[in-house]
């Protein structure tokens, strides 16, 4: 790396700023969260500099820059927009031995100034290296909005019992002390706001035998989304961080893997149509024994655990057994990967409600009330359906849906390499062999499924519905 990370204490320390507008700005409300003493050097302040120049700490000389007002600072910023004048300011500094950054000159600074998350005392910089400054506040965006806005308090917090967890608990015990805290019900509090009540809890924390205990271990059924890593949730990202074990299905990507700790054990379980690596028990009895042993178990599943996910299943099994057992909901696969192709599932006058139902069953056709599915203005989300997506189609046009309802398979939704394909339900199965559809699959049946359709597919679409009008007056002729 091209610049060294570290954080510069400037309390009480002088630092000189240069410029007076927009630019030195920002700088200048950095350096006094930091609580650095600024002489501010510029001719004219825009208003808003004047309005925080008023600051005590700060001094403002009211002049053009001279090289000897780098004397005995700390480090030097120059914000002034002015090429001649930044270069003065870089060419003092550099001469007199000063940390200098130039605003927008990575080659006339000595540091660059990083993207800033801050939740004091917690501060997290993110640097691109002078190469793409929009990029690092991107990511400082995405990273502020999965931290929690009281984590500085939280830090604060922890850092007034350090000296009584490090007085009672043993060096062995006291990392796994502090990972059951930032992930326990004593720090859920004080992120609520309730601090009271966490000082209370967390003196019981220190003192109690449970302190000196073995860790308890638990479960988290999270839902992983349809595939795209964006579409997880912020609470699914925070358990993956804390796993100590992670069990994860084929329909998981290995990008989404990767978010798990780089020490956590990964445990590939499969669960793939017909091709399971893991049994449904084994997988049970491997959650329940690592989490027994006091190990924090993430079973990590496509979309949502409680849609067609077993996740109820695996929640009763573990709590029978006294696991303690968290779900963590995910973007379902009737969400994601209809509205990756641009599918409303309801639509005002169109379709009034959505039913999903699954296509898998072991003797070859799914169990369903097909009477109910085939009536009514309605969008049918079908779950694993690829294998059976004849039957179904047959299932729902002899119980009264109309043949030519338009249907749109989704493969591989939300990913980089989804494919749509389009039809209608009498041909459904035809489509889905032309195509060479695998899976994971999703099939639409509904009116809003013509949304996803090509011109190509319309004027297809208009053909075939239009040819019992032509066929006897063909057969006239």
């Amino acid at each position: 790396m091209r610049y060294f990370p570290a954080f510069h204490d400037l309390s009480s320390r002088s630092a000189l700023l240069v410029g007076g507008g927009e630019l030195a700005l920002r700088k200048l409300r950095l350096l006094l969260k930091a609580h650095a003493k600024v002489t501010l050097v510029a001719p004219r302040l825009c208003a808003e500099m004047a309005e925080e120049a008023r600051d005590d700490r700060v001094l403002w000389m009211c002049r053009p820059f001279m090289a000897e007002d780098v004397r005995g600072r700390a480090l030097v910023i120059s914000a002034s927009g002015k090429p001649s004048v930044d270069e003065a300011v870089a060419a003092a500094a550099v001469e007199a031995g000063i940390a200098v950054n130039v605003v927008d000159r990575p080659d006339l600074s000595s540091f660059i100034m990083p993207a800033v998350i801050d939740r004091d005392p917690l501060v997290i910089g993110i640097s691109s290296g002078g190469d793409a400054p929009i990029l690092a506040r991107q990511l400082r965006a995405r990273i502020e909005a999965m931290l929690p806005a009281r984590l500085g308090a939280l830090a604060r917090f922890a850092g007034t019992f350090r000296a009584a967890v490090g007085a009672t608990i043993p060096p062995a015990g006291r990392r796994r002390f502090w990972e059951r805290f930032f992930t326990g019900p004593v720090a859920e509090e004080v992120l609520a706001g309730r601090e009271t009540a966490a000082r209370e809890a967390m003196l019981g924390l220190i003192n109690g035998p449970a302190s000196q205990a073995a860790p308890t271990g638990s479960v988290a059924i999270v839902g992983a989304g349809p595939g795209d890593p964006d579409l997880m949730t912020f609470k699914a990202l925070r358990r993956l961080q804390e796993a100590d074990v992670v069990l994860y299905d084929k329909l998981v990507g290995p990008e989404i893997v990767d978010y798990a700790r780089r020490d956590a054990e990964r445990v590939y379980v499969g669960k793939a149509k017909a091709n399971h690596s893991k049994s449904q028990d084994e997988i049970n009895a491997l959650m329940a024994e690592h989490a027994l042993a006091g190990r924090r178990v993430v079973r990590l599943k496509g979309g949502d655990p409680f849609i067609f996910g077993r996740g109820g299943e695996e929640m009763d099994y573990l709590e029978a057994r006294g696991v303690a057992v968290e779900v963590v909901p995910g973007v379902t696969a009737a969400a994601g990967c209809a509205a990756a192709a641009g599918i409303p599932l309801t639509l005002r006058g169109t379709a009034l409600a959505v039913t999903f139902i699954t296509g898998h069953a072991r003797d070859g056709e799914p169990d369903l009330d097909w009477t109910s599915l085939a009536s009514g203005k309605q969008t049918l989300a079908v779950y694993m359906g690829v294998s059976t997506a004849g039957v179904v189609a047959q299932r729902l046009i002899e119980h009264g849906l109309a043949a030519g309802t338009p249907v749109a398979v989704i493969e591989n939704g939300t990913r980089d390499d989804q494919r749509i394909v389009t039809g209608r339900l009498d041909n459904l199965d035809q489509r889905l062999r032309q195509a060479a559809v695998t899976g994971p699959a999703l099939i639409i049946v509904g009116e809003v499924a013509r949304k996803a359709m090509t011109g190509e597919d319309r004027a297809l679409e208009a053909e075939l519905t239009a040819l019992p009008r032509r066929l006897p007056e063909a057969l006239a002729v």
